[in-house]
């Protein structure tokens, strides 16, 4: 590539912005034009589309609900703390009292390292990191510029009552701009669309599968005469994108979104309802 051509590509969107657009609006009319006339790609456009929307949502938009939370219980046997984190994978775990009201720190899934390094001089509560607590309302923009300058990752969001809302991380703020943002345990990059998580007692399921291959693999009798995916049958279910950690039953199967972003479902996790996961 010859150095002067992003010069010129900056030119052209230069000059098709030199209406100046006053509204989100026609700003983002002037960003699919210069995608159809092959300016900018799809990529470029979605991440573009992706800021503009943060500035309008909050952290009630894409917090996990305070009943989806994994939280790990101060006073539980650290046997079964560890258990929960290696059964949910998760990176964080905000660290409670009495109940999900008292939430009392924030625990890296790495510390427990030091606990199969000095089993008998290990204290949970000295490994907690302070709880950074947020409003509902607070604008996605701003909490992002929050996360990046104090070098945090996680937020609890609480009502106007003061009790927890739900949580939300640095992680779902970037997918509301860039997509989903795939880690070391998603399984995109593999052909099967359906694999068995015999640890955790259930399936993961791309959302991409089509019902009639779901259907084969569970012996179930699904069908949508408006959907291919049993990513869109279950988003049909719920009547709207829905976020992590949420979950429906269809059928005799529990569907529960692992992965998702503000545009679509990715991958789900699946059990038989009734049994333990």
């Amino acid at each position: 590539m010859s150095n002067d051509k992003p010069l010129r590509l900056l030119d052209r969107l230069a000059a098709l912005l030199h209406d100046k657009p006053e509204t989100r609006e026609e700003l983002v009319a002037v960003l699919r034009d210069a995608h159809s006339r092959n300016l900018i790609d799809s990529d470029a456009l979605s991440i573009a589309e992706g800021a503009l929307a943060v500035r309008e949502l909050t952290a009630r938009d894409v917090m996990i609900p305070r009943s989806s939370m994994d939280v790990i219980e101060v006073d539980d046997p650290l046997s079964d703390s560890i258990g929960k984190a290696v059964d949910t994978r998760h990176s964080r775990f905000p660290v409670v009292g009495e109940n999900r009201d008292d939430v009392i720190g924030i625990l890296l899934a790495k510390d427990f390292l030091q606990y199969f390094l000095n089993p008998e001089d290990f204290d949970l509560r000295a490994m907690l990191r302070p709880a950074v607590f947020v409003p509902e309302s607070k604008p996605l923009n701003v909490l992002l510029r929050e996360f990046r300058v104090n070098r945090n990752h996680m937020a609890v969001v609480v009502d106007e009552y003061g009790g927890v809302a739900g949580l939300v991380t640095i992680e779902d703020v970037l997918e509301q701009i860039v997509g989903d943002i795939a880690d070391e345990h998603d399984f995109d990059h593999e052909d099967e669309n359906i694999l068995a998580d015999s640890a955790a007692g259930h399936f993961r399921v791309k959302a991409s599968t089509s019902i009639e291959d779901f259907n084969t693999h569970f012996s179930t009798r699904f069908e949508s005469d408006d959907f291919d995916t049993i990513g869109g049958l279950v988003t049909h279910a719920f009547g709207r994108v829905p976020k992590r950690n949420e979950s429906a039953r269809l059928g005799d199967y529990q569907f529960t979104v692992a992965r998702a972003d503000s545009r679509r479902v990715v991958t789900l996790t699946v059990h038989k309802a009734g049994t333990k996961t």
